[in-house]
């Protein structure tokens, strides 16, 4: 029993993708931690802040090391987040001659939402490719139906005739979009986050510049002065997630209601009723409004996470996690849903 649908052991195989999944799993969070160790070590050691030898240790132990999950999920009940336990085990692992140059100017918030946006950078390069994919998809619908007709309809009433090609660019056209728009977070958005204590890096008074932009570039990210209490950038990502979801939404929901008048759309593998023989439900259109649905309501909670107290909110930070993950495993969902469902449509239009 899982408390997500997205990770449901049944309910997964509507709305789970193990590929988007895979970006948030503890594994490989401990990771990209460990990768920001590494790289702060490598890089306080160019500039003159730790010596060379004790950067080489931590970084080769960060490679290979395996902490103690029991006792990570322990202390974090206790501290409120992973990194101090993290720290501890990572240092007793290192040995005492490079222990104290571990973790060295950094906080447990530099750690976690660095940690974050090099997931995030890696699920938006994804996702801007199930985009280019799904564009291919409905370009495909244009070629073989474009010059069909449909009924416009305004207001859920009879307008006047379109073509299919008119209702398509209004699916297609959000999909160019967003693509365009992850392309630009993707340039934009993806930052080191390396502040310390309060944000003010005050145990590197005289490197804090340098060693913040070689550890950007060592972790692939944009070097950009600390944004621990500065929330924007999340609340954008989750904008565009719920932009992804409320495009596929509309698809699902015109695809739902074409099917319910069953003249100018034929669909392929649709879900069977328990009780009605032959009877075809356009399941994944409904769920590609659900989805919609979900994205909508969770957006309030993201911008709800923007208000962070004074230098650090704990509050606020936690909202985030329970937020943004589901928001992103939605959105990958759709787009793989959507994609299905193009193939499915075996006539639109007449």
């Amino acid at each position: 029993m899982s408390y997500s649908a997205f990770d449901h052991p049944v309910l997964s195989g509507l709305v789970g993708d193990d590929e988007v999944a895979a970006f948030f799993s503890l594994d490989a969070e401990i990771r990209a931690m460990l990768a920001f160790e590494a790289a702060l070590a490598e890089a306080e050691a160019r500039a003159g802040v730790i010596p060379e030898a004790a950067a080489e240790r931590i970084g080769a132990v960060c490679a290979t090391f395996s902490p103690d999950i029991a006792a990570l999920k322990k202390a974090t009940g206790r501290d409120g987040i992973v990194v101090p336990d993290l720290v501890r085990q990572l240092r007793a692992e290192v040995g005492p001659d490079a222990a104290d140059y571990v973790h060295f100017g950094a906080t447990s918030q530099d750690v976690i939402d660095t940690s974050l946006m090099m997931r995030l950078s890696d699920v938006s390069t994804l996702l801007i490719d199930r985009l280019d994919h799904l564009f291919q998809r409905m370009d495909t619908l244009e070629s073989r139906f474009g010059q069909n007709a449909l009924m416009g309809r305004t207001r859920m009433q009879p307008a006047m005739p379109i073509t299919v090609s008119d209702r398509l660019r209004a699916w297609r056209e959000p999909v160019l979009y967003l693509r365009q728009f992850l392309l630009r977070v993707d340039s934009q958005l993806f930052a080191v986050q390396f502040g310390g204590a309060v944000g003010t890096l005050h145990r590197l008074p005289e490197q804090a510049v340098e060693v913040r932009a070689m550890l950007a570039d060592l972790l692939g990210l944009i070097d950009a002065p600390q944004w621990q209490n500065q929330r924007n950038v999340l609340a954008e990502f989750a904008s565009a997630m719920s932009q992804i979801t409320g495009s596929l939404g509309k698809f699902g929901l015109d695809i739902a209601l074409l099917a319910e008048m069953g003249e100018e759309i034929e669909l392929s593998g649709g879900g069977e009723s328990s009780d009605i023989e032959g009877k075809r439900n356009p399941v994944t259109a409904e769920v590609l409004v659900s989805l919609s649905r979900f994205n909508a309501a969770q957006l309030s909670a993201m911008h709800l996470a923007l208000v962070h107290e004074q230098e650090r909110s704990g509050a606020a930070w936690t909202l985030e996690w329970l937020t943004l993950p589901q928001m992103v495993a939605a959105a990958a969902a759709s787009l793989k849903l959507a994609d299905w469902l193009c193939t499915k449509i075996t006539r639109l239009g007449t």
